[in-house]
């Protein structure tokens, strides 16, 4: 066979292709050709019987420009018909298109987060009548309801995503609706923080940085794999999903005495028949209560927002510090939107040492990327690091740094009268010698220390026969040693009788001390108010 013969199409040159097509539209009589017969493909192989011309076997010519002359071609015998090339077919030819294996090719059913969440259920349905009622509760609130599931869609996919990557029930997706109403700003009355409501020390516990600088608690990122870790370490612990979730509410010391509680009773050790208080006691039904709705949303007249299938933000690398207003701007995103997706944020400054990463619009990312690289000459954050050498007033650091005492106090959040301790890692502005981002040390480390801003009072004091440094202290809430020093005597020094010392006590103290001994003989009035007849013991501490 001529090995040109079967030479890829895709070497002919189309200049040839076109003087060849024109020649043969015009050619009436056969000559011999020039060149050698070809071999016949084998007859599975071959083309139809219908005669047609010849194909076309063509050297290749080597690409050297310009293209030379295209000389005089013979007249081609007509006869069977030889294809080509192998990957050539007749355009009428029918063939099944072999797909790879679990290829769809755009034929999957597209389903929206909600029916992928539903998918994945598989905790045992609780029923009972607090279920019910917080079905109804739910329900009766569509403004809420639509509020609060709107608020999830940046959050859900990736929460999801995680779930199904570690085989975990989807459920739980739903869980930052009952701890949260999926509000990563949200902190609790005992200081719970984030959308999985976390515990400052139980944070700590499960590697959520808590510094100067950002809270991870809140971070969307690492507050949902901290609360996946959680969960599932209580689901080994407890091996049912719903006491694994009282736990998370309740603690798993509290549901674990009450099961060895209810076994040495003779009970069964289920969620329901545990005796614990009324939060953790809804806690499971509320979270029942939701999925009940998710799954059926008309039986309860409840919409639920379109929310695709599909990533909603993009995590971009941080190499430079850089304002939160700055990065919100570079985004094209709004200052609010910024915070939503990175909320875990104290300062308004993101420091590249400690938090490398940011989360932004799918579509924004790229945006942001773009704008980066043109401010690639230009300082990018305002703001930087300071560590106090000594226990200062803020009046002190501000002259120093060079801002006002107000913005200080402001940016650092120092409230009046509170003075900055030694060691204190504080915000200030970018100038000067202080020009420098901040280092890992300080972004992961970095703490705020204060202490009371004492205005001290001098008062003069008598010593009496067997009084002692100590015991004068102890009277005026005082230390001995500062009583020493103040009348520059030893810590040991033996007082006199009628021996007179200068002691330096809070103003406010003082003044107080002497309305209450001014006051003193009142203390036996009884009370005149509602509560005149309880005890002054049983009053109630001041939180």
């Amino acid at each position: 066979m001529n090995p040109t013969a079967l030479a890829p199409a895709r070497l002919i040159r189309p200049s040839w292709v076109f003087l060849l097509a024109a020649f043969l539209s015009g050619c009436a009589t056969s000559v011999p050709s020039l060149q050698p017969p070809m071999e016949r493909l084998p007859a599975a192989e071959a083309a139809p019987t219908t005669p047609t011309p010849a194909a076309l076997a063509v050297p290749p010519v080597p690409p050297v420009p310009p293209v030379p002359p295209v000389p005089p071609v013979p007249a081609i015998v007509t006869g069977p018909a030889v294809p080509l090339a192998p990957a050539v077919t007749e355009m009428n030819e029918e063939r099944p298109v072999a797909l790879k294996p679990h290829a769809m090719l755009g034929l999957q059913e597209q389903i929206d987060i909600w029916e992928r969440i539903r998918r994945g259920f598989a905790m045992p349905d609780l029923n009972n009548p607090l279920v019910r009622n917080r079905e109804q509760w739910y329900a009766s609130r569509p403004d809420y309801m639509l509020r609060m599931t709107e608020r999830s869609r940046p959050y859900l996919f990736h929460i999801v995503e995680e779930l199904e990557r570690r085989k975990m029930p989807t459920e739980l997706a739903l869980l930052p609706f009952i701890e949260s109403a999926f509000n990563p700003q949200a902190v609790s009355s005992a200081k719970a923080a984030g959308m999985w409501q976390f515990m400052p020390a139980t944070g700590k516990y499960f590697d959520l940085k808590q510094n100067l600088f950002r809270d991870e608690r809140r971070d969307v990122l690492e507050s949902t794999r901290a609360a996946l870790d959680y969960l599932q370490k209580l689901y080994t612990m407890f091996g049912d999903w719903h006491l694994a979730l009282a736990a998370y509410n309740w603690g798993e010391g509290s549901v674990g005495r009450a099961l060895a509680r209810n076994k040495a009773q003779g009970l069964p050790l289920t969620y329901s028949d545990l005796r614990m208080p009324d939060e953790t006691r809804y806690y499971v039904p509320k979270l029942q209560a939701v999925k009940n709705i998710v799954a059926q949303p008309e039986a309860f007249k409840t919409e639920l927002p379109l929310i695709q299938n599909h990533p909603y933000f993009k995590s971009v690398a941080i190499e430079r510090d850089i304002d939160v207003a700055i990065a919100a701007k570079l985004a094209n995103v709004s200052l609010e939107d910024f915070k939503a997706l990175n909320p875990a944020m104290n300062r308004p400054v993101i420091l590249a040492a400690g938090t490398p990463q940011i989360l932004l619009p799918w579509d924004n990312a790229t945006v942001f990327q773009t704008n980066v690289q043109a401010h690639s000459e230009r300082r990018l954050s305002s703001w930087t690091a300071w560590q106090a050498p000594r226990t200062m007033r803020a009046e002190e650091v501000a002259k120093q740094v060079g801002m006002s005492a107000e913005q200080l106090r402001s940016v650092n959040g120092i409230p009046a009268r509170m003075l900055v301790k030694a060691g204190s890692t504080l915000l200030v502005p970018r100038q000067g010698k202080l020009d420098n981002d901040v280092t890992e040390h300080l972004a992961d480390n970095g703490q705020l220390l204060l202490a009371p801003e004492l205005v001290l009072r001098k008062i003069t004091v008598k010593a009496h026969h067997g009084d002692t440094l100590m015991r004068l202290a102890s009277r005026h809430g005082v230390s001995a040693t500062s009583v020493a020093d103040w009348n520059r005597l030893k810590p040991n020094a033996t007082l006199s009788n009628g021996q007179i010392l200068s002691i330096y006590v809070p103003a406010k103290a003082s003044a107080k001390s002497a309305r209450q001994r001014s006051k003193a003989p009142a203390k036996t009035t009884a009370r005149s108010d509602k509560r005149s007849d309880k005890p002054a013991a049983k009053a109630a501490p001041k939180r």
